[in-house]
């Protein structure tokens, strides 16, 4: 066990850890609803999925007819709000992670959440999926003001918050492969996860397909 060589492996959470496009298109044509847009299909979401909540509705408003006159505040907390009270009614963990989560943990290794996602957000989300208690720390995006991902401070704070040690951080998007990079923790990228580019282009030291794979790629490492 004392012989595999990572102390702490890092998640991202949406695309990565839970595939959450369902509860998280729900929200959003429930706020597109109220300016009197048509619904959006999750295949059209997924690429939307990323890179914040207000990027998220900017991009469902521009396709749906554009920003309306006098801003979207009022459907961004509508947004919120109602993706807060319906969180985990189609979201899961995606294959094989669970499984993965007992192989590291049988093993001594600290796992840890760090998500751009609102921090409140996804302790309510791993919560309600019961993997909050699994995680050594849990950063979000409004955990350290003004520092999000590509910002390698939020990993380097999640990597302190876990007892320290050689990391590796998993995600599905090029910000979570700049800021592992910068704080010095191996990247790995998941090819299932809401990929606005293709993976091999995300620069990650290493790529997976399935959540099988990824002990055994970090014990070789």
């Amino acid at each position: 066990m004392h012989d595999f060589p990572f102390r702490i492996v890092g998640f991202d959470l949406d695309g990565t850890l839970v595939d959450t496009a369902g509860d998280i298109t729900a929200a959003l044509n429930h706020a597109l609803a109220l300016a009197g847009r048509e619904p959006l299909a999750e295949s059209q979401v997924r690429p939307m999925i990323g890179l914040g909540t207000a990027h998220l509705l900017e991009q469902g408003l521009v396709a749906t007819g554009g920003i309306p006159d006098g801003g979207a505040r009022h459907l961004y907390d509508a947004l919120l709000a109602y993706y807060e009270a319906h969180i985990a009614v189609h979201s899961r963990p995606f294959p094989g992670l669970v499984a993965a989560l007992d192989r590291l943990d049988a093993l001594g290794v600290r796992t840890a959440v760090m998500t751009n996602k609102l921090e409140h957000l996804a302790r309510r989300l791993l919560e309600a999926l019961g993997l909050a208690d699994r995680m050594a720390a849990i950063v979000g995006g409004d955990t350290l003001p003004g520092l999000a991902k590509p910002s390698p401070e939020p990993i380097r704070a999640m990597i302190e918050r876990s007892g320290g040690g050689r990391a590796a951080f998993v995600g599905d998007s090029i910000y979570d492969v700049m800021a592992a990079r910068a704080a010095g923790a191996t990247s790995v990228a998941v090819s299932f996860g809401f990929l606005h580019q293709p993976v091999e282009d995300l620069g990650a030291d290493h790529i997976i397909g399935h959540f099988d794979e990824l002990v055994p790629l970090l014990a070789r490492l």
